[in-house]
């Protein structure tokens, strides 16, 4: 089991940056990736960013040259870095993570914390 906590959400201007983390404890040896999702509301969950235990980064399109995801392994965290923030990008973000036993399965899901991004 790894449980997945995250932080620094909160209201932002446009064009102002947030950065969020999210730690993992529990059976984090297990632990192949990690991402950030987010969810608008009346739109669907939808991928943000994901980051492989040996560093390899995937981004959507949209946050592209904008946002960047990291981990520090020392810490057990992964964050997201975002800048040049826009109202659409205002959602709830969740962080996941895929076990090595199941990689392509994000079977564990944090609380979520809001982004609002104001014009």
């Amino acid at each position: 089991q790894v449980q997945l906590v995250e932080s620094g959400g909160g209201l932002v201007q446009a064009g102002g940056s947030l950065r969020l983390s999210c730690a993992a404890s529990g059976s984090i040896f297990s632990i192949h990736a990690m991402g950030w999702y987010r969810q608008a509301p009346g739109k669907q969950r939808e991928l943000v960013a994901t980051i492989t235990t040996t560093g390899d980064a995937n981004y959507a399109d949209s946050v592209k040259g904008r946002f960047t995801i990291s981990r520090d392994n020392a810490k057990n965290t992964v964050y997201l870095q975002m800048n040049s923030l826009k109202p659409e990008d205002t959602a709830v973000y969740y962080c996941a993570c895929a076990v090595l036993s199941d990689r392509s399965n994000w079977g564990y899901w944090g609380q979520g914390t809001q982004v609002t991004v104001s014009s």
